[in-house]
C-alpha cells in the first residue's frame, strides 16, 4: 500500500472517530456499526433527516414490542 493510501485510511478512521464522539455527546445511542451504516446511507444520497425519522420509528417499534403495545407509526 502506498503512503498516500495509508494517509487516506488514517484520515478516514480519524474522521469516523470524531463522528462517533459527536454521536456519543449527542446521546444518539448509535453503536459504531449502526453509525457506519448511517454514514454509508448518507453517502449514497439518503436524506439524513429521513434516516433519523426512520431510526426513531424503528426504536418506537422495538420499545412497543418489549412492552407489548401497538405501534402508531406516523407517515
Amino acid at each position: 500500500m502506498t503512503s498516500e493510501k495509508n494517509a487516506q485510511i488514517s484520515q478516514a478512521r480519524e474522521t469516523f472517530q470524531i463522528l462517533y464522539q459527536i454521536s456519543q455527546l449527542l446521546s444518539t445511542g448509535l453503536d459504531t456499526e449502526t453509525l457506519t451504516i448511517c454514514i454509508r446511507l448518507c453517502e449514497l444520497g439518503v436524506d439524513p433527516e429521513v434516516l433519523a425519522h426512520v431510526i426513531k420509528e424503528i426504536r418506537k417499534m422495538g420499545e412497543a414490542t418489549v412492552h407489548d403495545k401497538p405501534v402508531n407509526l406516523q407517515v
